[in-house]
């Protein structure tokens, strides 16, 4: 079974695959972009659980080891914390070796994410149950995390081949937050676990922007009624938007072929209004991203999916 329609697949796959021809990639290009990467992956991340610094605070607390008036204490040092755990992951990778996702691994990305707010729970499992505010789902209890730990992993192991690896990781990190193990940090592990699995096989790292936090929580409540496909398609378009900005960047610019605009200048130039653009990028039926709240897609992409929808109705009427 797969849950990634089929077109936002071959996408990513073919960015994946454009991606890897440029291997090895230019050193002190991608040394930037991952410093990019990081800061924006930091504040988003911790974003979404509350952390009120902003993206340029962010850089400043990490980057200058700036203090920010106003800011609290916690704040500041989730954003260290995340950034340490984020380059243990970089760290991880640049070693070239394959490493397994265990509970071994997890529980120490988990103790660096919350190393200086939490250490006393920093890298052990809950040892009561929890209620996740705001959410209707209830964590299982306690006495059962580890079991369930194990049973999440051994249906990784089990199924990591049988998917597409963006279904296997994004279906891994819904467990995790599922299973809600540790007392903090369960959205900022889970994400760089998922996020782990994916790089180690060639992909950027994929940051789940604020701005969509709504729409995340939404896609993780149906999963959790055992509803994957809105969640995948969430986090495959996050994918997609990560590998759109490394080949932009890193495309020699003679062999770039598409530049990519705000929906508005873009439904001007074809049959569709924006409102529809918009649908057709939320659904993933059409390549494009978001920069900060816009999504921004090519006219090239939108002459992709009519060609598709041409062929389509043909094969209907043989």
């Amino acid at each position: 079974m797969h849950y990634l329609d089929k077109h936002l697949r071959d996408r990513i796959d073919a960015k994946l695959r454009e991606l890897q021809k440029l291997r090895p990639l230019p050193s002190s290009a991608v040394a930037k972009l991952k410093e990019q990467f990081a800061i924006e992956m930091t504040y988003n991340s911790n974003a979404i659980e509350g952390n009120k610094l902003t993206l340029k605070e962010t850089y400043l607390v990490i980057s200058e080891g700036i203090t920010v008036k106003g800011k609290s204490l916690k704040d500041h040092l989730e954003a260290k914390d995340h950034y340490e755990a984020l380059h243990f992951l970089y760290d991880l990778v640049e070693h070239g070796k394959q490493h397994t996702i265990s509970e071994v691994l997890i529980r120490n990305i988990q103790q660096l994410v919350v190393k200086d707010t939490d250490p006393q729970v920093a890298g052990k499992y809950r040892t009561s149950n929890v209620i996740i505010t705001g959410a209707s789902h209830k964590p299982p209890d306690a006495a059962e995390v580890p079991a369930l730990m194990r049973h999440a992993l051994e249906w990784f192991r089990n199924n990591k081949n049988k998917l597409h690896l963006i279904e296997a990781a994004s279906i891994l990190h819904h467990k995790i937050t599922n299973i809600h193990p540790f007392f903090d940090g369960n959205g900022r592990t889970a994400r760089l676990v998922m996020n782990l699995i994916l790089m180690q096989k060639g992909y950027p790292l994929v940051v789940i922007l604020k701005n969509d936090r709504k729409k995340y929580y939404r896609a993780l409540e149906k999963a959790d009624k055992g509803d994957y496909v809105s969640f995948i398609r969430f986090i495959a378009q996050a994918v997609e938007r990560s590998m759109a900005i490394y080949l932009n960047t890193l495309l020699p610019m003679e062999t770039k072929k598409e530049k990519y605009y705000p929906l508005s200048i873009v439904s001007k130039n074809t049959p569709y209004s924006e409102k529809y653009l918009n649908l057709l990028a939320r659904q993933g039926k059409i390549e494009a991203h978001k920069e900060g709240r816009n999504w921004v897609t090519s006219v090239d992409a939108i002459k992709r999916y009519q060609a598709n929808r041409q062929r389509k109705r043909k094969l209907r009427r043989k």
